[in-house]
């Protein structure tokens, strides 16, 4: 689990909108670092250029102005060349301090991009239970707002913090160096400036976060309302909508005023306090002029040093607590990073037999979700499926249908029992090579915004353009996926958007016609669907069953009556099996459920 802690479904459904806590150490960034340390170059650059310009803006640069006031209007030599010195000094500046953000900014984006990728392809081995126990919701918002606050930490402030902890050493010997006594000072007096940077920038954190929170409550609300505007306008719900909208709006505007208020002092404060303190510097190095103790020049040079050195301990002070943050984004992705999957390959994975059969065989098994682990999904399940049979399982909701498919593709493995595949226990299988002799056919047609050529290639990456409009024939799809704008290469949108719940259905159906599976699952491919798409799906499910093993799950057992052996489960244990003839006449809980759907389906005819 990335988290021991159970969260409360308002905050997985927001996606854990707030954003990472800031750690308590700096010891998560050492992921970033390990990142980062595989592009020396660039990082070799990056610091030359860093060193270049923070010496420039701490020594060069004051001391050049030294030279002006001291030699250039004292009429020692010409003033001109020491004019062209500083712009020398600034364009290396300018040069410096562009290379040195193209390559900070350059590691940030390549090392967030590889974080992303590991962090990704862990994902993918993971089995569904851990995106049981963990939000897919709160998973994305790691990936995505967690990985930008990354990327601002390695682009932006790692780079602010080592560009301001040279300045501010460099500007210290060298105010020493120009006036010792006057740096006593002004190092007394840097504390005074910091305290109320660290006291408001506190105060501004927290007002700014309730401020971002209020605004994304305005953006839900924005959501939800106009997602939902015909529910809004067909109960007459348009005016205490714009209140509600209006009440989040003014809250927004009453934390944003507290936030600009606090702002305006602090920024107050600090322009006073920084001020004075220059002004008092300037007044006591005047009086250091008139006595000859310094020069005109060294008054400068000390009081650009001054703002130099006292500008970069105010930023690090700041820059501390973002990175603190960027190490708690840093942690939240490494548990990403770090999480193992509970169902992998063996050791010594053994291979299944060829050519495949396809039967499959379930002995004993008991088997409790991780999350529910008091609850028997299943419990003494026995059942064996043989090469090119047709088996139906049907019961009430919750009787454990759907979860012999999850333990037959090895999404999960039984706490009691074994499952076999062509007499090969699985738990002694690869998990991909026992999905590689499956196809799914879902309740729904689960599309992924994608051409349609993509989806339907899906579970057969290589097909042939032949292939694939075969199997769109086969599965009652190749008229409407020739009538798409562009075909094939028609994008589906999102989910398959472009499509109708039988048109995708069909998809579905034709992916796995392509795929070529000796075992079909069909999870209630029918279920969803009006009369006459279900005829065409229907269809469709009888030109893929042909010679393979098939396991049906459906709640309409008129979709059933052809299989050969019909199981009937209740509370995650088999209570009857037959065909449909001699269950429907022996009485017990298929009858019963039978008898309820052909009973409505009687009247729901005659009453059209």
């Amino acid at each position: 689990m990335v988290s021991s802690k159970q969260q409360d479904p308002q905050q997985q459904d927001s996606g854990q909108a707030e954003g990472p806590q800031p750690a308590r150490t700096l010891g998560p960034l050492r992921m970033i670092f390990r990142e980062a340390k595989k592009y020396p170059l660039q990082i070799t650059f990056a610091m030359i250029a860093l060193l270049v310009t923070a010496a420039v803006m701490s020594l060069a640069i004051p001391y050049a102005l030294k030279l002006v006031i001291d030699r250039g209007f004292s009429g020692e030599g010409d003033i001109n060349r020491w004019f062209r010195y500083l712009f020398v000094l600034v364009g290396v500046l300018g040069v410096g301090t562009a290379v040195r953000f193209y390559f900070v900014s350059w590691i940030g984006e390549r090392v967030v991009a590889d974080i992303r990728r590991k962090v990704y392809d862990n994902l993918l081995r993971l089995s569904p239970s851990f995106f049981e126990e963990n939000s897919p919701k709160e998973i994305s918002s790691r990936m995505t707002s967690d990985t930008a606050i990354v990327e601002q930490v390695v682009g932006t402030t790692l780079s602010i913090a080592l560009r301001n902890s040279i300045m501010a050493v460099l500007s210290t010997i060298f105010l020493f160096w120009l006036v010792p006594q006057l740096a006593i000072w002004l190092l007394a007096g840097i504390p005074v400036v910091i305290v109320p940077i660290v006291v408001f920038g506190r105060r501004l954190r927290d007002v700014s976060r309730s401020s971002q929170d209020s605004v994304a409550d305005v953006g839900g609300i924005t959501t939800e309302t106009l997602s939902a505007m015909k529910i809004v306008q067909g109960f007459n719900q348009e005016q205490r909508e714009g209140q509600r909208f209006g009440d989040v709006v003014e809250k927004t505007f009453t934390i944003a005023k507290r936030r600009v208020a606090i702002r305006a002092a602090m920024t107050a404060t600090l322009i006073t306090l920084i001020m004075g303190a220059i002004t008092l510097l300037l007044w006591r190095g005047a009086l250091m002029v008139t006595e000859g103790t310094i020069s005109g020049g060294t008054i400068v040079a000390f009081i650009l040093a001054g703002i130099t050195a006292a500008g970069a301990y105010g930023a690090l002070t700041e820059v501390y607590g973002d990175l603190l943050r960027g190490a708690g984004a840093a942690s939240r992705l490494n548990e990403l990073l770090g999480a193992e999957p509970e169902i992998g390959p063996p050791a010594r994975p053994q291979a299944l037999p060829q050519p495949p059969r396809g039967g499959l065989a379930f002995e004993n098994v008991t088997f409790s979700y991780p999350t529910r682990l008091g609850e028997k999904a299943i419990a003494d399940f026995n059942l064996t499926i043989e090469p090119g049979e047709t088996v139906a399982i049907v019961g009430p909701s919750g009787a454990g249908k759907s979860t012999i498919f999850q333990l037959a593709e090895r999404f999960y493995d039984p706490q009691g029992g074994t499952i076999k595949m062509d007499g090969v226990p699985l738990r002694q299988v690869d998990p991909a090579d026992i999905r590689r002799r499956m196809a799914l056919v879902p309740q729904e047609g689960i599309l992924f915004a994608s051409s349609a050529r993509d989806n339907l290639r899906y579970g057969a990456w290589e097909a042939s353009e032949d292939a694939i409009w075969e199997a769109a024939r086969n599965a009652n799809a190749e008229d409407f996926l020739r009538d798409l704008p562009e075909g094939l290469d028609t994008f589906l949108g999102e989910g398959g958007a472009r499509l109708s719940g039988g048109q995708r259905q069909r998809v579905a159906i034709a992916r796995a016609l392509l795929r070529d599976a000796p075992i079909l699952l069909l999870d209630e491919a029918t279920s969803a669907l009006d009369a006459e798409s279900e005829k065409l799906v229907q269809d469709a499910l009888e030109v893929l069953m042909q010679n393979r093993t098939t396991l049906v799950i459906a709640h309409r057992l008129a979709t059933v009556r052809a299989a050969d052996r019909i199981i009937v489960m209740e509370a995650g244990r088999i209570v009857e099996v037959g065909d449909h003839t001699s269950l429907s006449s022996a009485g017990g809980l298929y009858a019963r459920l039978a008898s309820l759907q052909f009973d409505e389906q009687a009247m729901a005819a005659t009453s059209a």
